[in-house]
This record gives structure tokens, sequence and C-alpha cells, in this order.
């Protein structure tokens, strides 16, 4: 073993010790198209397959994601000769943490952002995006996403946003029109009191910035800098977002979907329990598999005080640095990210392309959901540092208790995290 790969193995040992990796599907795969050559797609520096097995881990939503990736590396595999072994996760950050530190990791994984940092800083990571053909046609906001120290290290997958999303009959029998779809805080919080009855609250959503960051955003504001590099926490602008959604629950139009015995905003949606939710396109198949008597349509998120904004969530396709066929393991990533193929994935089970080449495609195929992907010109990500995810943690933690609490205080207290993450 390399001195180099000595190092990198020590330092991952030392990260799976230290933390808990936080990975989560974001969508996955779905068939190949006949047309597309595997050969077109990949790495553009010369460098050649050298035959060598490829093993693939992901962290799978369900049977139809795996199927998915499993048939499109099949796909690339027979136009480019190289097997390629698709594994579905039982548990993605232990199993990619723990292949890392036994110096055997697979070639080509599902990452998260908020763990990009921890395995780009100990030189993990292989950053090839330079090498797809396709480079410019990622998202920039989703490309951000995956940049460590000014090089982007991986292709994002796919991606999601957040939507508002309405139970249609809760919402006519409210007796409300499409002239009453809330375009600013004020309207979302006029219908949100006329849809809550005794038995259902008028908007629900996660207790976590990965939903009320929607409303930091909304009011111009966000946990840091454009950059990334500077935590932007304790500002007017978030402490507005966090008033403007305790006073939501001070006045009884908005709950957690805990405190109205719902798991998640699409249960609440379900059960009936709340008339409108925020969530991203994963609610899609939830309530068609769950859910298909309840009847909701998908609009735009309201403008705040800063204008129209959102939250993205994306994974990429990571490379190993030390993996034995690099330039093999850079052309499936190519072939997986297509625009061809990412259409196949958005068929087999809801995600969003991450190039920016098959809008009107996906538009055009899934009319119902274009509001998830207009949410992608305003869209906001998640802090890149190693440590972010335990800082978002425990913002968590505190977002929990906001009815009561005191929203300068936690604004005050995240800032001094997130200043500590950052450097």
């Amino acid at each position: 073993m390399s001195r180099a790969r000595t190092t990198r193995r020590t330092a991952t040992i030392a990260l799976a010790a230290a933390t808990a990796l936080t990975l989560a599907a974001c969508g996955g795969g779905g068939g190949f198209d006949d047309e597309t050559d595997a050969g077109d797609n990949g790495a553009g520096d010369g460098a050649e397959d050298n035959g060598e097995a490829l093993t693939v881990l992901i962290g799978s939503s369900g049977d139809a994601e795996t199927q998915a990736v499993q048939a499109a590396a099949a796909a690339w595999s027979a136009e480019s000769g190289t097997e390629v072994e698709v594994v579905a996760a039982t548990d993605l950050p232990q199993e990619l943490s723990q292949g890392f530190a036994a110096d055997d990791p697979p070639d080509v994984f599902y990452l998260g952002a908020d763990n990009l940092a921890s395995y780009a800083s100990n030189g993990s990571l292989l950053p090839y995006v330079d090498q797809l053909e396709n480079a410019d046609d990622f998202y920039p906001v989703l490309l951000q996403s995956f940049t460590y120290e000014g090089t982007a290290y991986c292709a994002p997958k796919d991606f999601s946003t957040l939507g508002l999303v309405i139970n249609t009959d809760a919402w006519e029998a409210a007796g409300l029109t499409d002239d009453d779809i809330p375009t600013t805080w004020e309207e979302l919080s006029a219908v949100a009191q006329q849809l809550t009855t005794d038995t259902q609250v008028g908007l629900s959503f996660g207790a976590e910035w990965q939903r009320i960051g929607t409303f930091m955003a909304q009011a111009g504001g966000g946990l840091t800098n454009p950059e990334g590099n500077e935590a932007t926490v304790d500002t007017p602008e978030n402490l507005a977002a966090l008033e403007y959604v305790q006073q939501m629950l001070a006045d009884g139009t908005l709950a957690y979907p805990g405190d109205i015995n719902a798991g998640w905003g699409g249960e609440a949606l379900g059960l009936g329990a709340a008339a409108m939710v925020i969530e991203g396109n994963w609610i899609v198949g939830a309530m068609t598999n769950n859910y298909p008597d309840v009847s909701y349509r998908v609009v735009e998120l309201p403008a705040g005080p800063g204008g129209q904004g959102t939250l993205q969530f994306t994974n990429c396709w990571g490379v190993a640095a030390d993996g034995g066929n690099t330039a093999g393991a850079v052309d499936l990533v190519g072939f997986l990210t297509s625009s061809e193929q990412q259409m196949e994935f958005a068929a087999a089970f809801g995600v969003m392309p991450s190039v920016q080449s098959v809008n009107e495609e996906w538009t055009e195929q899934f009319p119902e959901q274009a509001a998830f992907l207009a949410g992608a010109d305003y869209a906001q990500g998640g802090p890149v540092a190693q440590g972010a995810a335990d800082v978002i943690s425990d913002f968590n933690s505190q977002l929990q208790g906001l009815k009561d609490a005191d929203p300068q205080a936690i604004l005050t207290a995240v800032q001094a995290n997130l200043e500590a993450v950052l450097g």
C-alpha cells in the first residue's frame, strides 16, 4: 500500500469514528436508451477503460430505483465490455465509510453534498467533472454543492426542490379558487387560516432547516454567502423568516407533522391532517402508492420580502480516486448522467434531471410537477464543509421548539457553530 493510500485510509477511519455520515438517496435510475452510445459520454482526457470490473454502491429508495440503475449499468456494460455490479446498500453511509477504511471502496457511489468535504479533503475522491462532455449542462447551483476548495468533484445525478402541495378537495371546500394561490407570505397566511378546521391544519412541514430554510431564502437570507465560505445565519432576513414561521405556529394555522400524528408532510397531506404541505417531488410517488384517492396539485412557493426562494437537494456520482479502473468509472458516470439516461431515470421513479438541456422535455412529460423544476432557477443548497451536517442537525433540534423559543438566540448559536466549521 502506498503512503498516500495509507494516509487516506487512516483519515477515513478517523472520519468514521468521529462522525456519523448522513447520506440519503435523492432519486435514482431507470432504464436505458438504445440510441445512447456509452462511449460518447465518458472521460475526455484520453484515458481508456482498462476493462477491470466496476462496483457501484447506491442508497436506493426502492426496487424501482435499484432495478433502473442496474438496467442502465447493464446497458453501459454491453457497450463497453466492462462488467458492472450494482449494490443497493442497507446502510449507505456506514458501508461507504467501511469500504474506504478497508482500502476497498466501491468504484462509483452515491455521495451527499453534506459529506463531500469529508471525502474530498482526504483525497478519497477523484475530481472528474471536467472530463465529462456534458459538464456545462449541469445546473450551476447543483455543481456548487459538489465543489470543494474551488474544484468540482462529482456530477450531480438528479435533484429535488420544494414546492407547495395543496389538497384540491380541501381547497375547494374552503371556497378557494386559482386566484387564491398564494404568491406572498401574507397570502399564504390568509389561505392557511381559511383552510384550518377542527380536524385539519392549513399548512404543515417538517421542523427542520430542510423546510424552514425556504422562508429564509424567501426573506433574502440563507446559511452562507453565495460562495459558501462565510456564515450568514445571524441576519435580519433570517430572523424575519423564523418569526414568520413562529407566528403561524402560534396562530394554529401551521403545525409540524409530528404534532398532527403524521411522520412527514406527505403523510399529513394523505391523511387529511393538513390541507397544504411544503415537500419535494418525492411526494409524487408516495401519494400514488399510499394515497391514490387524494387529489392534489403542486404550485411554486410564495415569495417573501426578498423574493422567491426554495431549497434544492441532490446527490452526486462519486468516483474513488484509487479505483482500479477510474477511466471506466468516469465513462460509466458520463453515461448515467447523459440527458437520455436521466430522462429514463425520471420516468422510472420521478426524479428531476440534473442537466438543463432536457428542461422542456421533462416539463412536457411531467406537467403536473412543473413547479418543482421552476424552483431550480432560485433554489439554494446547503453549506459544503466538513462538519456542516452536524451544525444543521443541531439547528434542527432547536427548530423543533421554535413555537416557544427565542428565534434570535437560535440564530446566534447556529451562526457561531457554522463559523467554527467554515473556519
